[in-house]
């Protein structure tokens, strides 16, 4: 319990006193957006990796050198509230993670996201979630990769275990014709989700796949994109899990 006790406050220091750094980038993006940008994702991610050692986790790292110099898609199995935390404090790029519009009630936390081209998707109006896949795939083609969980929630079910793939989240790399990047995570539920509200040291495993260019597949392949990336994904997680 001492652990999250600790994270709450950190959380909790971090929003409150991230205000007035909201409110002085609001005015420096207004000169150098890009700058301002990079500035709050490098702020963030100091915060993520501080929450990250506040957890004792400890991580092995596979494939980060597969992550292309340009926007990409990140795609990836989706087992823990941490999985956020794991992957965008590793972002060497803009990111904008695609998020349950619920996400939408916690004032600051919110603001931080929007600031962060977070996009807030309506998983019960396809109207509006057709809205943010459009909006998503602007940012690709303005420079801004993209992460999106396509199991559309998180997985509670058995170990290894993976929902299936929502097809919409790929069209998000289809019509933009950036690079598809698995993002493969075992044991990441036993930080916390396992053992609720106690966050116990873990070690998991994070691999990035080899980039995949939807234009570069057949046309049998593209058809079947999610289900394609989906046994990517599931097989890399049955073959690390030895290294858990």
């Amino acid at each position: 319990m001492i652990r999250f006790i600790l994270l709450v406050l950190f959380l909790f220091s971090f929003l409150l006193f991230g205000i007035p750094v909201l409110i002085v980038e609001w005015f420096r993006r207004r000169f150098d957006q890009e700058a301002s940008d990079y500035r709050c994702l490098r702020i963030v991610q100091w915060a993520f990796k501080g929450i990250l050692r506040i957890t004792g986790v400890t991580a092995t790292v596979i494939g980060e050198e597969n992550i292309p110099d340009e926007p990409v898609l990140f795609i990836a199995n989706h087992r823990s509230y941490f999985d956020i935390l794991l992957t965008y404090s590793r972002c060497k790029r803009l990111t904008g993670y695609v998020a349950k519009k619920e996400m939408l009630r916690y004032p600051i936390l919110r603001d931080w996201m929007t600031r962060l081209h977070c996009l807030f998707l309506d998983r019960d109006n396809p109207k509006e979630g057709l809205k943010s896949i459009l909006q998503a795939i602007d940012y690709v083609k303005s420079g801004i990769s993209v992460c999106i969980f396509p199991e559309g929630t998180r997985n509670d079910g058995e170990e290894l275990s993976i929902l299936p793939f929502h097809s919409g989240s790929f069209k998000i790399a289809e019509k933009s014709g950036c690079a598809i990047i698995p993002i493969s995570m075992n044991n990441t539920h036993t930080m916390f989700e396992k053992h609720i509200p106690r966050i116990e040291k873990t070690h998991v495993v994070i691999e990035y796949g080899k980039p995949i260019y939807p234009g570069d597949l057949d046309k049998e392949t593209r058809k079947r994109i999610g289900s394609y990336c989906q046994s990517i994904i599931q097989e890399t997680i049955n073959r690390n899990q030895e290294l858990v």
